[in-house]
């Protein structure tokens, strides 16, 4: 069986037996994919509560795939080991807790999958302003030494939320290079330009304007749109937006819903 749901940000309390009853029917080869901002290796160092969290998860009776989003402490999740697993690169969380690459293809039980993080964070614009933010989305982002970032931090949570800091709370990695993308469509090239499921993110720019969110120019959204066009697929899944829609027979938008798709 292969389970997808959306973006957990450190919570997996949607994998509890009350919410989640068929794990007491799955197996280590029966698979949950999270489609980014799994968001439970966040702390800037690992500790207990995140420790226990992580192998609760990882004492379930399925495996835990993830890809990354937009909120994920990449400095951590990168810096682990580098795994062949499936037949595509992995970063191993547990045994079994994994972290698909981007741009990754793997074989589970005979299905194929596509796998994709990443995305623009939207919730980044600080102080910068609009013509700084258009020429680089990343100028409201704080930076750890700047004499000022106290002053700055009280500025900004007059107006947000929260504010971002560079490798604090926000990561430059969280959008995918020119040298990803073009490693996941040479693995495409070699599997024909055919899978059978895309997972990702965030979705291509066509989704995103049924979603109401507008066309953006984001060069990710960009790539979807072009592999969208070019690669036979049975269903893409893409996350990020927290919203749980069918947007046609092909591409669905999830969230907190876990759809059974094998």
């Amino acid at each position: 069986m292969i389970f997808i749901t959306g973006d957990i940000h450190g919570d997996p309390d949607r994998f509890s037996v009350e919410e989640f009853p068929v794990q007491n029917e799955m197996t280590r080869e029966d698979y949950v994919i999270i489609c980014g901002d799994f968001g439970m290796l966040w702390s800037l160092k690992e500790n207990k509560e995140e420790n226990d969290l992580l192998d609760g998860l990882n004492d379930k009776n399925f495996t835990t795939l993830f890809i990354d989003g937009n909120h994920e402490n990449f400095d951590r999740l990168n810096a682990l080991p580098v795994r062949s697993w499936h037949g595509g690169n992995v970063h191993l969380v547990r045994d079994h807790v994994i972290h698909l690459m981007r741009g990754e293809i793997f074989d589970l039980n005979g299905t194929a999958v596509f796998a994709f993080g990443g995305a623009r964070s939207h919730d980044i614009a600080g102080l910068a302003s609009e013509e700084e933010l258009e020429k680089d989305y990343t100028a409201g982002i704080l930076q750890k030494d700047d004499p000022h970032l106290y002053g700055k931090l009280k500025m900004v949570r007059n107006y947000y939320s929260s504010a971002r800091i560079e490798n604090q709370n926000w990561w430059r990695a969280e959008m995918p290079t020119q040298d990803e993308m073009d490693a996941g469509l040479e693995n495409l090239k070699k599997h024909n330009m055919q899978v059978d499921f895309i997972i990702s993110h965030d979705g291509p720019i066509s989704d995103l304007v049924l979603l109401g969110g507008g066309i953006t120019a984001d060069p990710l959204n960009k790539y979807f749109e072009e592999l969208r066009q070019t690669v036979t697929y049975r269903e893409w899944f893409f996350g990020h937006h927290h919203e749980d829609r069918r947007i046609n027979d092909r591409e669905t938008a999830i969230y907190y819903s876990i759809l059974q798709v094998e």
